[in-house]
């Protein structure tokens, strides 16, 4: 059965302001390509999420996956200075 699409939602998903909408958008997209398993994300193999070309995702382990993102600004440790 094919998987029913909510443009509506997509829509605006994409055209709305904040960053983390269309990251998440950009991701559904990958997921579509992709179509990881259980236990499986996508993974940008040029750490540009919105670039969803075929070549550039493959489907990996959620842990492997969390290992390979940069680290974020609340992750770093605090020096005291």
């Amino acid at each position: 059965m094919p998987i029913k699409r909510n443009y509506r939602k997509e829509y605006d998903s994409y055209h709305a302001l904040p960053k983390q909408k269309l990251k998440r958008a950009s991701r559904n997209a990958a997921n579509r390509i992709v179509k990881p398993g259980l236990g499986k994300e996508v993974h940008h193999r040029n750490g540009n999420a919105l670039d969803n070309r075929r070549k550039n995702l493959v489907a990996i382990s959620k842990s492997k996956n969390r290992r390979m993102q940069p680290p974020t600004k609340t992750h770093r440790i605090k020096r005291a200075l």
